[in-house]
């Protein structure tokens, strides 16, 4: 950095003091014409209109600050010796290109995204085709919405999942089921629950209330009467059935009843025995099985208990209850999802941002999995583009360190389902390349500190960092590559494993590359035989240095010490 100051420094004094070069307006446009940024999307024409407008400005601008410095001391001085290699320091600041911006705003993008793309199975995406295209996009987990769709659906699309990742050599894509019902349901779904399929349940209680089917939508106008009821098959203009057998003991006149996220208001004003009757407020287009919501409150249903599986649990917090329980309920589970619609819709919608940074530290703090969802790319489900603050949500919640992003009805039933993936994966890679490496909570070994692994992937981090090099980790369980993950080394994490649900759980973790590989007896040709495959791939080069790193709860080779790593050049 010193280097580049003073260099700019003395391009500086060379644009003031040098006659031989021509005019100072000629020595400036020379030096801030860019061969990067506005030779590419300015015209000629613009580019001298701009010139043009600012030129007596940029003098002004030049030589005030020109009498300003010859009135200081020189920082770093100019000798004679340094005068014949002014034009060769202009075309270094040529090839480095804009000085005005942030040296780490234009680095070059990292090659591997770190950051995981969640994408939601719908009508637009539920054909071998398009599961196909959209891991090939840069999809790591496949989500389904239970509460849409039926079970032959839903079955179908879990197995081309299945036969996808059947068949690719270098990705894998892990399954996302979003229900608030029972195990035992799924069993009658799937036959008999996997552990390769990842859930995730809402949190911290009470179900999910939804309409129920309707035969077309229904337009609701402002100062409309509208009912609900929990009569069951009930799908009129002016009244529909709801799933949740307490919704009308749950809510009370002058509660405010928020449709789809809050799409759509209703002040609630009366209720009877079986009904709850209500004034539209903001109106809208009212669809089948549309989420409700009753602003401040969550409905009282117990929560899920589990049935014994090996099941990856992912909590979705998006109740006003859930928030003092923050703590306890990532705690006990396997990482949380930020469900940005409910949350904006059961709390005051300036609070979400908030909450949002808050769940996402917490959770990196505690060691677990992090999401963050709803109305990312919204506009792209009926635009092929996105707008610009659309853009930046998906930048904020890379570098405040989410593992993954979500989209939801941007590929379930949007016109650009590609085009919506496709920006979420450029996104995030220009953003990541802008993070410093090792960017961890301070306390985060608070979360691992009964284990002796958590101080050597510390160790490994940096020695990867240091080196600038990836991380090669072979584990049975998973373990120490999700634990690396939360330590965020700046290159990437190739986790090996010999176990195929392992390696479908690691998709969804930042920055681990999940492989599936058979170990072999033998350390040293296990070693070889990683080194080849990532060669092969194309992941990392000959001559690259990798950190091996083999640790964890089972480890691979039982020698004296479990925890070994060591550097490698491939």
């Amino acid at each position: 950095m010193a280097q580049v100051v003073a260099t700019t420094r003395s391009i500086y004094s060379s644009i003031i003091s040098s006659p031989s070069s021509g005019s100072l307006q000629d020595r400036v446009e020379k030096l801030i014409k860019p061969s990067t940024f506005s030779s590419r999307f300015l015209s000629s024409h613009d580019k001298k209109k701009i010139i043009g407008s600012v030129s007596s400005r940029r003098n002004t601008q030049i030589v005030a600050a020109a009498v300003k410095r010859s009135a200081e001391p020189e920082v770093i001085p100019v000798s004679p010796e340094d005068v014949p290699k002014r034009e060769e320091q202009f075309v270094q600041l040529e090839q480095l290109g804009d000085m005005t911006a942030a040296v780490g705003m234009w680095t070059k993008p990292t090659v591997r995204r770190k950051t995981k793309i969640v994408c939601t199975i719908g009508p637009s995406t539920n054909t071998k085709e398009m599961i196909w295209k959209l891991a090939e996009a840069g999809m790591n987990v496949a989500r389904m919405n239970m509460s849409h769709g039926d079970h032959a659906s839903h079955q179908k699309v879990i197995d081309l999942v299945k036969e996808y990742n059947a068949q690719a050599k270098d990705n894998v894509i892990a399954i996302m089921l979003d229900t608030k019902v029972g195990l035992l349901h799924f069993d009658a779904i799937l036959g008999c629950l996997s552990c390769e399929v990842l859930m995730k349940w809402n949190a911290p209680n009470g179900p999910e209330v939804r309409s129920g089917d309707l035969p077309q939508p229904i337009m609701l106008s402002p100062g409309q009467e509208f009912t609900f009821t929990i009569r069951r098959g009930v799908g009129t203009s002016d009244c529909v059935s709801v799933n949740y057998d307490d919704f009308v003991s749950d809510v009370e006149a002058g509660d405010m009843l928020l449709v789809d996220g809050g799409m759509m208001s209703l002040l609630v004003k009366s209720k009877t025995e079986d009904s709850v009757k209500c004034e539209v407020i903001d109106g809208g287009e009212l669809k089948s099985r549309r989420h409700l919501n009753v602003r401040g409150k969550s409905a009282t249903l117990p929560s899920i208990t589990g049935c014994g599986a090996d099941i990856h649990v992912i909590v979705k917090i998006e109740s006003a209850d859930s928030i003092p329980n923050l703590h306890s309920i990532i705690t006990a589970s396997d990482g949380a999802m930020v469900a940005r619609g409910d949350l904006g819709a059961e709390l005051p919608i300036e609070e979400v941002p908030l909450l949002q940074e808050e769940i996402i530290r917490l959770c990196r703090s505690m060691g677990k999995a992090v999401i963050v969802a709803t109305n990312m790319l919204e506009s792209m489900i009926v635009h092929p583009t996105p707008t610009r603050a659309e853009v930046s949500d998906i930048a904020i919640a890379v570098r405040e360190g989410a593992d993954a992003v979500m989209l939801s009805g941007e590929t379930a039933h949007g016109k650009f389902p590609l085009k919506a993936v496709k920006v979420m994966h450029t996104v995030s890679l220009r953003t990541e390349a802008t993070i410093a490496g090792s960017e961890m909570p301070p306390n985060l070994g608070q979360a691992f500190k009964n284990h002796t692994s958590e101080m050597f992937a510390y160790h490994a981090t940096m020695m990867s960092n240091t080196l600038g090099t990836s991380i090669v980790v072979f584990t049975r369980t998973g373990f120490m590559s999700i634990l690396l993950s939360h330590y965020r080394p700046s290159g990437t994490i190739f986790a090996f494993t010999n176990e195929k649900r392992i390696q479908q759980r690691l998709a969804l973790y930042q920055g681990v590359c999940p492989i599936y590989m058979q170990f072999s007896d033998d350390a040293e040709e296990t070693f070889e035989n990683a080194l080849s495959v990532l060669k092969n791939q194309g992941m990392v080069k000959e001559g690259e240095e990798v950190a091996l790193v083999q640790s964890g709860r089972q480890p691979i080779w039982r020698f004296q010490s479990t925890h070994n790593i060591q550097v490698r050049k491939v």
